[in-house]
């Protein structure tokens, strides 16, 4: 399928989801990321969740890493560029919703790319290659380019994989894993 034919399936989709369903699942993709090799690292990116877009939430897993005592990272977005800034989240961080009810840290210690180890990818649909739909704004291809070569990068889904995605771009940076409520996928 054609990724514009993706964002509104996997839109509609996830709509019909009860706030129940989403915790639910939400658990259960907390629960199945235990199952993964990846917690020797230092620095996780995690995003957090637009409620009105009936996103993941990504509260199960930010008490798994404050449980661990690792170091949590979220972002700021810049519409005007695309990029995002990263900052260090801790007891002090003041969050604020944005125009688009992301919520993002007002301001806060600033970490950079190159320390980020593992980071949470949000989507709406992902392939068995390890490709990935999001919001078409391209804010995670840009940020994902810059971390290191060996950055983890772990997708989210309420949803199992397609088998392809079309028309994928050289832009478009695969993920190393996704995880599901039912299915971990290894690319």
């Amino acid at each position: 399928m054609l990724k514009k034919e993706l964002r509104q399936k996997y839109k509609e989709l996830r709509q019909g989801l009860t706030p129940e369903a989403i915790e639910d699942k939400s658990l259960a993709i907390a629960n199945r990321l235990l199952q993964l090799d990846i917690w020797d690292k230092t620095y996780y990116h995690l995003f957090l969740s637009i409620e009105e877009q009936k996103e993941i939430d990504t509260e199960f897993i930010l008490q798994i890493l404050a449980g661990k005592d690792k170091e949590i990272v979220v972002s700021k977005s810049d519409f005007a560029t695309l990029g995002m800034t990263h900052y260090l989240l801790t007891d002090n961080t003041k969050l604020k919703k944005n125009e688009y009810n992301i919520p993002e840290p007002v301001d806060g210690l600033e970490v950079p790319v190159t320390k980020i180890d593992v980071v949470f990818v949000p989507l709406l649909a992902f392939d068995l290659k390890g490709n990935r739909v999001g919001y078409g704004k391209g804010f995670y291809d840009k940020f994902l380019s810059q971390c290191k070569p060996d950055t983890i990068k772990i997708g989210l889904s309420f949803f199992e994989a397609e088998d392809k995605i079309e028309y994928i771009s050289d832009n478009d940076i695969q993920l190393d894993f996704c995880v599901t409520p039912n299915k971990l996928y290894f690319f």
